[in-house]
């Protein structure tokens, strides 16, 4: 990948810090809504209804509730990145840039609350994290200004609604209003004079919406179907690049976000146990490129669609303990620009997860996932006009843990 000396990188640096979420899905997508959903590797999420935050996902299975119900939890994500059989080449030399160090751990916590009105009518009120995540690079890392410290937090709020056309066809509508927010430093290099070559701090608004619907053949097989439009985002926010400017300066992103949609299935086949799958499509390839109001074109993308598919099963113990699992193969959204920092990779997902009721209106979640990626090649180098400041390849790892706990209730 090869950026110009010294704006693009920072403006570049500074979206992705707002709005990547690098380890967890392609692109930077984050699955986080609930330990229900990571249990079974979210596979059947848009229609299975179990509790309140199927909402996250289909609105129109709202129509499921007869009574208000809310569930609130929290998701862990562990990461692990690993670069090897890497060399950096700069203004001093060459050294070997591998590194297994690098990774953290974020919390992603949610909130779900849904009122059905009458036996037609239903709405309900969203509040989880779209993006949460935390990479550090040592400081002695040969390659440092590829990959310093990415810290990033967002909420996504939303507030949706039901309408059951008939007993069998249900669908639902939303709106989402997006805060995200973000840090990203890169520590001083041969060239940058002893000065932090990145210091990033932004923050912006954005607002989306969702379409559902969902068809229910009987109270054991329905389908649904669900479109999210994800807003373009401008990310405000003061930065810093060595040999810019002497002090930080104001500056304005703008990053397209990727629609997304998905289809899903439940299919409770005996009293004791059911199937259900997903199918999602993510559209990255309107993540084209990145634009600011000072500098234009900053650089182009031209990421590619990716796709999620998933299946699982539920076991109904008894009245008390369900269990359940899930499998997941989640697709890149990189085709050619790949950095250290950005370690996209086709995935695979190994999950499993509980619920335990201790009474009749109330039930707590387990959800655990083993998410394995890929190795993948990775060049970048970092211009100035015709010279090369400095260059790093290799090769990058990039796996996660996550471990999801949620408390529901109906009243």
């Amino acid at each position: 990948m090869n950026v110009s000396f010294p704006y693009k990188r920072t403006l570049i640096a500074s979206a992705l810090a707002l709005s990547a979420v690098h380890i967890h899905a392609a692109g930077f997508q984050l699955n986080a809504q609930s330990a229900t959903g990571l249990g079974r590797a979210f596979a059947g999420d848009a229609v299975i209804g179990d509790n309140a935050s199927v909402i996250a996902r289909n609105p129109a299975a709202m129509s499921l509730f007869e009574r208000p119900a809310l569930s609130v939890g929290f998701e862990t994500i562990t990461t692990d990145i690993e670069v090897k059989d890497s060399t950096y080449t700069g203004l001093g030399g060459s050294a070997s840039a591998d590194t297994d160090s690098v990774g953290g751990t974020s919390v992603a916590p949610n909130f779900y609350y849904v009122r059905p009105v009458n036996d037609k009518f239903a709405w309900g009120f969203n509040a989880y994290s779209n993006f949460g995540t935390k990479t550090e690079f040592d400081d002695d890392y040969a390659g440092k200004e590829y990959g310093g410290k990415t810290d990033v937090k967002s909420l996504n709020l939303g507030l949706v609604g039901s309408y059951k056309l008939t007993p069998a066809v249900s669908v639902g509508a939303g709106i989402d209003a997006v805060y995200g927010k973000g840090t990203f430093t890169r520590p001083d290099t041969a060239y940058s004079a002893g000065n932090d070559v990145l210091e990033i701090e932004a923050d912006g608004w954005a607002l989306g919406w969702n379409v559902g619907a969902m068809y229910e053949v009987n109270k054991n097989h329905r389908f649904g179907i669900d479109y999210h439009h994800s807003p373009d985002i401008e990310a405000d926010g003061d930065l810093y690049k060595f040999g810019t400017t002497a002090a930080k300066q104001a500056d304005t992103v703008t990053m397209p976000l990727p629609d997304i949609a998905e289809f899903s299935g439940y299919h409770r086949l005996a009293p004791s146990y059911a199937v259900h799958y997903s199918v999602q499509f993510i559209k990255w390839s309107e993540f084209d490129a990145l634009r600011s109001e000072n500098a234009g074109t900053i650089k182009d993308y031209n990421w590619k669609d990716a796709w999620h598919y998933s299946v699982g099963g539920t076991y109904y113990l008894d009245n008390k303990w369900e269990l359940r699992a899930g499998y997941m193969y989640d697709t890149s959204a990189q085709d050619k620009n790949r950095s250290i920092s950005v370690p996209d990779s086709d995935r695979q997902w190994f999950s499993a997860g509980f619920t335990y009721k201790p009474d009749d209106v109330s039930s707590i979640d387990f959800g655990a996932t083993y998410l394995l990626g890929k190795d993948v090649s990775v060049t970048e180098t970092t211009q100035s006009g015709t010279t090369t400041l400095s260059r790093v390849t290799g090769t990058t790892h990039a796996n996660a843990i996550l471990l999801g706990l949620q408390y529901s209730r109906s009243f």
